[in-house]
């Protein structure tokens, strides 16, 4: 099942609001910004990068963070079930709410979360150059 939102109203710094967001509950998020970048995360890079304050740690509490991205060391792993949004909706004007099948759901994405976690590669090799 796919979903769209499209978010006029976002305050983002200008060109990091997106103009168009696609949604596939069993793949991931896609993103048209308005300064034509183009962004697609995947449910377990979503998922690793909740930015809550359990998975973060905000509460000074040891971060919780997922590890769906994370390659496996053995061919024997135990069965964990398929990732999957549940739902999403938006909150206000600057984010999106997931509910991930694994029971979590108290993590909002705001857009610039979402732009400052690109995946793709210019945006990643960005992030190495100012860390």
């Amino acid at each position: 099942m796919s979903e769209s939102i499209i978010n006029k109203d976002a305050r983002s710094p200008v060109g990091q609001e997106p103009e168009h967001i696609a949604i596939s509950k069993s793949k991931g998020i896609k993103i048209d910004w308005k300064d034509n970048h183009h962004s697609e995360y995947a449910l377990a890079y979503l998922r690793d990068e909740c930015p809550c304050a359990t998975c973060t740690g905000a509460h000074g509490t040891e971060p919780q963070k997922s590890e769906y991205s994370k390659e496996t060391a053995t061919p024997f792993q135990m069965y964990k079930p398929t990732l999957k949004m549940l739902r999403v909706e938006p909150v206000g004007n600057y984010a999106v709410r997931i509910d991930w099948s694994d029971g979590h759901n108290t993590g909002i994405y705001s857009f610039d979360h979402l732009r400052k976690i690109c995946p793709c590669g210019d945006c990643r090799a960005a992030r190495q150059i100012t860390t």
